[in-house]
């Protein structure tokens, strides 16, 4: 039993990877899922789908690397977090059919009343988070709204609320585990990240009855067994995707900080055991719990990363994969100046603004093709300098002004460049960039005991290339002033 499975099911697909007793990565199986889209800013999945593309990928990434259930030492989950799914205890069919997805703004009016109330305040307090259509709670008031009688019916057990991780074990385990981790407890707007359990004066608050809440546990803990793969395996390890990215990163140490670019880019600063609340709307959430002991983070989430580059292969038809953007923007004539805000979903960290949409500036008849492209990475790395800006002045700066990056954009060393010229800091990029996945199966490895402990595991880190900025200090200033100006006008139309 030398092998760990991570589960690795994201926003727009799920992947399984199989990982040896070294923890390399042996084989690795992936699956894309349908994104559906009923009304402006809107976003649902289906979870009958996103469970067969889990079946499919395990199955797969099993047959390639040749290994048997008998082998599998662990499973590790990680998961899009905040999406929202309720179903039912006897049958597990989602209620309406659907899960709203994390980019979903469609509670964006229960939030506003709730902030007009004055509630705003008691949600930061107690979960770190605030009021905004981003996490579940509001998504899963809406969903027993949209569906009379269900209240009633989840205080008699009947119906369950989970994340994706929670859906996935209630399947894997075959209906027996109704369980998630402190990661994802932390993301849905109802857990008291201090007391470390649901507040039952927020449950009262969103309406929603705590019956039909799940158990939660340590990052790495015994979440049930699954049958699913022909002999029984144990699931060992559960975080959400950017906590497991923390992992992965091996960032420890108060100070650290690191950085995902998938659809979205978040970035967690590791505070250690201190909850630090933000005076520049950051979010104060759990970085993972080890042994029932709690590690505290700073994030900022940003909506629209990786999401811009498919924009500009599916929607404008500008480029035919991800990885030509790069070399499209690179042939760009920066004095054109073009800037691009992509708030598809409305603006995340520190904006908060879920009414906002999407903005292309400074256009002339000399911009194309690579100066759009150019905008359309350029965004994700002014976006990465709000939250870094906003860290620094509530005074949780990284301690060595190091960010690590992992993430489908990494690969982009025009993009990874640009970074570092935006924030004027150094951009480390790892040999391993399948940080999130690995984090998971570190946790499940770990807890299996084939892995080492968190000190044994930052050893393991390998750095593939660092890039430092090559622009000067004006240059730098002129840029982040182009995209303050392009945000300001973004969000007054």
């Amino acid at each position: 039993m030398s092998y760990i499975l991570s589960i690795d099911q994201g926003t727009t697909s799920s992947r399984a990877i199989v990982f040896d007793a070294t923890m390399a990565p042996v084989a690795v199986d992936q699956q894309e899922f349908t994104q559906f889209f009923p009304a402006s800013g809107q976003v649902e999945h289906d979870p009958e789908e996103i469970w067969n593309s889990v079946v499919s990928t395990i199955r797969g990434a099993l047959e390639k690397a040749g290994v048997t259930a008998g082998q599998i030492a662990g499973i590790g989950i990680t998961n899009q977090r905040e999406t929202t799914v309720v179903w039912d205890r006897d049958t597990g069919a989602a209620l309406g059919g659907r899960a709203i997805v994390w980019q979903d703004r469609r509670t964006a009016p229960l939030c506003a009343k709730l902030r007009e109330d004055g509630a705003e305040d008691q949600v930061a307090e107690t979960t770190g988070l605030l009021l905004d259509p981003y996490f579940s709670a509001t998504k899963l008031a809406w969903i027993l709204d949209a569906h009379p009688g269900s209240r009633d019916r989840a205080a008699r057990g009947e119906l369950l609320f989970g994340t994706i991780d929670s859906y996935l074990i209630w399947r894997l385990t075959g209906g027996t585990r109704h369980v998630t981790d402190a990661t994802n407890a932390a993301r849905t707007a109802l857990y008291d990240i201090g007391a470390g359990a649901w507040s039952r004066e927020l449950c009262a608050l969103f309406d929603v009855p705590v019956e039909m809440l799940p158990e939660v546990r340590d990052c790495a803990d015994d979440f049930g067994v699954t049958d699913l793969l022909g002999a029984p395996v144990k699931i060992l390890g559960v975080a959400g995707d950017q906590q497991a990215a923390t992992l992965g990163q091996a960032c420890f140490e108060p100070g650290m900080l690191k950085a995902t670019y998938g659809t979205g880019c978040f970035a967690l600063l590791n505070t250690g055991q201190t909850k630090v609340r933000s005076a520049n709307r950051l979010l104060t959430t759990i970085a993972y719990q080890l042994d029932g002991q709690v590690t505290y983070a700073l994030e900022g989430s940003i909506f629209v990363a990786g999401a811009v580059v498919q924009w500009l292969r599916d929607a404008m038809q500008i480029i035919e994969s991800a990885g030509q953007s790069g070399p499209l923007a690179e042939q760009a004539d920066a004095s054109q100046g073009v800037t691009m805000v992509p708030a598809f979903t409305g603006l995340g960290a520190p904006y908060w603004a879920p009414e906002c949409r999407g903005a292309v500036f400074g256009l002339t008849r000399g911009a194309g093709r690579p100066e759009l492209a150019r905008a359309a990475l350029e965004s994700v790395a002014f976006q990465t300098r709000d939250l870094w800006e906003a860290m620094q002045a509530d005074g949780a700066g990284a301690t060595e002004a190091v960010l690590r990056v992992d993430g489908g954009m990494v690969a982009s060393d025009w993009t990874m460049q640009r970074l570092s010229d935006v924030l004027g800091a150094p951009v480390d990029r790892p040999v391993m960039t399948e940080t999130t996945a690995l984090g998971a199966a570190w946790l499940a490895g770990m807890r299996a005991g084939i892995y080492p402990d968190a000190a044994g595991f930052a050893e393991t880190w390998a750095l593939e290339r660092r890039f430092t900025p090559q622009s000067d200090t004006q240059t730098r200033a002129v840029d982040y002033d182009r995209w303050n100006r392009a945000v300001k006008a973004a969000l007054a139309f």
